[in-house]
């Protein structure tokens, strides 16, 4: 399946959760996971990423490591998951794409800076309109577990 769209659950549990962990590769071909707020398309298999301005080692989004991996090798990976103590509701939702940054200004920068701002109320006093947004394209889904319940 490449798209968590036909799949109720898989959307479901992506869209609802509230942080995942996006994997790039650097340029020893190492990945570097960080953790990061996101929404995911309503419409489409297309995830975005703010570079929000919680601190960080640079001022400047574009010097962030994951923005460097991203243009040099855009393939990146996203895993939404469930923790539980009740190991029969563990699940795990990995999406696979191709990222690209979105300027301010770009098609659809405008449009995720309100839906991230719609699901975390946090971003209302970010400057999201004024940084790039990391925009992934997914095309492969594969999941784990108790992603429906």
């Amino acid at each position: 399946m490449t798209d968590p769209g036909p799949d109720p659950d898989r959307r479901a549990f992506v869209a609802g959760a509230r942080t995942a962990t996006l994997t790039t590769v650097d340029g020893a071909g190492v990945p570097r996971p960080v953790p990061v707020c996101f929404v995911l398309d309503p419409d489409a298999a297309v995830l975005y990423t703010p570079l929000d301005e919680k601190p960080k080692r640079t001022d400047d989004p574009h010097d962030l490591a994951r923005v460097r991996d991203i243009e040099a090798r855009p393939e990146v990976a996203v895993l939404v998951d469930h923790w539980d103590e009740d190991w029969s509701r563990l699940a795990w939702v990995r999406c696979s794409g191709r990222a690209t940054l979105l300027e301010p200004g770009d098609p659809g920068h405008a449009d995720a800076v309100t839906a991230l701002r719609a699901k975390y109320p946090q971003y209302a006093t970010h400057r999201l309109e004024d940084r790039p947004i990391i925009r992934i394209a997914i095309d492969r889904v594969s999941s784990w577990g108790a992603v429906g319940d």
